[in-house]
């Protein structure tokens, strides 16, 4: 951890215990820098990094303050309860029906689960990308057959360093975005018919993917902080037969959970005594907003039966769909399997990747963009309590771009999606992200773009339509 995020650490849990209350004046820069024993430049980066969590506020010539809530924040909700048998799914029709209007640009997009792209690199990317077309020559135009480009694969080896879980290039297979890595680990595991346990809520993507392959999904009560509730799991595996089990550890879609460290290795020795894949979707691991990132549950792996997947969709360039897979033992069938549905990946938008990890700019830009993801997620849970119906429950992500917000149980989440877009805002209601259509009361709001008065005058119209149906 750095001296900077140390000090702010310590300082933040001032605020959280109450030492420090609401409105309370911070020491001066140069009061702390004394009394911590670090520069008035550490000092002046621990408050920034408190003021983009939405601890505190600086106000000009005056300092810096413990900030006020207008109003306590609202509950969080309570573990899931999904129904105990495995259920064919069918939300592919819903989905497009709620997605087919959310690229429409007059809209705000609150129910996309992307980074705004003012927050990413993309004009250093372009560079590298407009410069690689010229230097690579009929290399950039030729196939590039699985397992992908060889430097892509060695820079993603090297993050692997960072996540606590060393692996080799060899290791890896790229893909198109994480999707088609969840889709080629599923039809590497399972077959039509076979149950997968998910989570649930689940990702309405990998409700389309299991529907896609003829797979049933085995909903597993999940807790808003902590993930999937292993006894409920462990107790699924004793009545059913389960070909593999597919999670989201680090802040799930659309739950926001993190799996405790002591959970998964819980999760990969409970599979691996039965012999179960685990398919871990770790998309959303580089958004920690604490100081330490989540080491993948495979990580634990002895067996090479977790298959790991990830991409840079969120953290870099989400059209550039650069993904990877790390199967373990089942990485030659993942490679036939990714040569028969699209024989390779365009080898440009790789190289650009490469590139611009291998530039050592990737982990200057994950800090600033976890700054600026953690500000907006604690302004959206403020933005909830202050103009939703009484009675309305969030989550409080530690990571990731999005939250999950329980309303009171006569709000048809349906309802108030058609009318939020009519109104010119896009949400994502609840029944999207379950294969029993459950959670016709929530709705999953996205973080991903800047704070604006547009954003908080839909926050404020959403909240007025969602009263209207309480």
């Amino acid at each position: 951890m750095k001296l900077y995020e140390q000090v702010a650490e310590r300082l933040g849990e001032a605020i959280s215990v109450g030492t420090l209350r609401a409105g309370d004046r911070l020491p001066s820069v140069r009061q702390l820098s004394a009394s911590e024993r670090v520069s008035v430049s550490t000092v002046l980066q621990a408050y920034v990094h408190l003021e983009s969590l939405g601890f505190i506020e600086t106000r000009p010539q005056s300092g810096h303050y413990v900030r006020r809530r207008q109003r306590p924040l609202p509950a969080e909700p309570q573990v899931s309860q999904p129904a105990a048998s495995a259920s064919p799914v069918s939300v592919s029709a819903l989905v497009s029906r709620v997605y087919r209007a959310a690229g429409d640009p007059r809209v705000v997009p609150l129910g996309a689960a992307f980074p705004s792209p003012e927050l990413l690199p993309a004009r250093r990317l372009n560079r590298e990308l407009a410069l690689l077309a010229r230097e690579a020559g009929e290399m950039a135009i030729e196939y590039d057959m699985p397992p992908g480009c060889l430097v892509t694969r060695q820079q993603v080896a090297r993050r692997s360093l960072d996540w606590g879980c060393p692996l080799a290039p060899e290791d890896f297979v790229i893909t198109c975005g994480a999707s088609e890595a969840v889709h080629l680990s599923l039809s590497a595991v399972a077959r039509p018919g076979d149950i997968v346990a998910i989570e649930s809520p689940a990702y309405y993507g990998t409700l389309q993917v299991i529907e896609s392959q003829g797979l049933r999904a085995l909903e597993i009560p999940s807790h808003p902080r902590h993930g999937m509730e292993l006894d409920a799991l462990e107790a699924a595996l004793t009545k059913r037969k389960v070909a593999a089990v597919l999670v989201v550890p680090s802040f799930s879609n659309p739950l926001g959970s993190c799996m405790p460290e002591e959970n998964r290795q819980r999760l990969v020795r409970m599979l691996a005594g039965r012999g179960i894949p685990l398919i871990e979707d770790d998309i959303y691991g580089d958004l920690h907003f604490g100081p330490q990132r989540p080491r993948p549950a495979k990580a634990h792996d002895t067996e090479g039966l977790v298959l790991l997947c990830g991409s840079f969709s969120k953290t870099l360039a989400p059209g550039y769909r650069v993904g990877w897979v790390a199967p373990g033992r089942f990485r030659e069938k993942v490679e036939l399997l990714k040569f028969a549905q699209t024989v390779g990946m365009p080898t440009l938008p790789q190289l650009a990747i490469a590139a611009f990890l291998r530039s050592g700019g990737y982990d200057k830009h994950l800090r600033a963009l976890r700054r600026q993801l953690a500000s907006q997620v604690q302004r959206m849970v403020e933005a909830v309590g202050e103009h939703f119906p009484e009675g309305t429950c969030v989550t409080r992500p530690e990571g990731g771009s999005l939250v999950w917000v329980e309303l009171p149980r006569k709000v048809d989440a349906l309802v108030l999606h058609a009318r939020a877009l009519d109104a010119g805002i896009s949400i994502a209601p609840g029944p999207i992200f379950s294969a029993q259509k459950r959670y016709g009361n929530f709705i999953r709001l996205s973080c991903g773009f800047p704070w604006s008065p547009r954003l908080e005058g839909a926050l404020a119209t959403l909240g007025s339509l969602a009263r209207s149906l309480a």
